[in-house]
């Protein structure tokens, strides 16, 4: 197999993996998502919600709203750079990671783009 068809084989088998678990936290008993990569890494997280309705609403938003880079709140302080997802009315609905680099949020966004609008939903409660 050329190494072309084997990225486009990776590339594809992380998009199918990528998902948005629902979970309660044991702090607060309070609903959350977070969206994991197909490399299981955590891409975005979210505000907590009580109820779990409005945590599926969260993710519905979530994967509306991914595609569009207006969408997105790029945050810059020294050596850590973060972002906000963002509903159309300006409301954040998912939060990212730290990362070291502007590169790597950009990464990030990139992976939430892509992962977000096709993950699968994973109830952890």
């Amino acid at each position: 197999m050329h190494m072309e068809c084997t990225d486009c084989l990776d590339l594809c088998i992380n998009m199918s993996n990528a998902k948005f678990e629902v979970f309660v936290s044991s702090r607060n008993s309070q609903y959350y998502f977070r969206l994991k990569s197909g490399n299981g890494e955590i891409i975005l997280g979210s505000e907590g919600y009580v109820t779990k309705q409005g945590c599926l609403n969260g993710i519905s938003s979530v994967k509306a709203n991914a595609p569009y880079d207006s969408r997105y709140e790029r945050k810059d302080s020294f050596q850590n750079y973060t972002f906000n997802l963002k509903a159309s009315n300006g409301e954040i609905i998912g939060r990212s990671e730290n990362y070291v680099s502007s590169a790597g949020r950009e990464n990030g966004i990139a992976a939430v783009k892509r992962d977000a609008p096709v993950a699968r939903i994973v109830d952890l409660t």
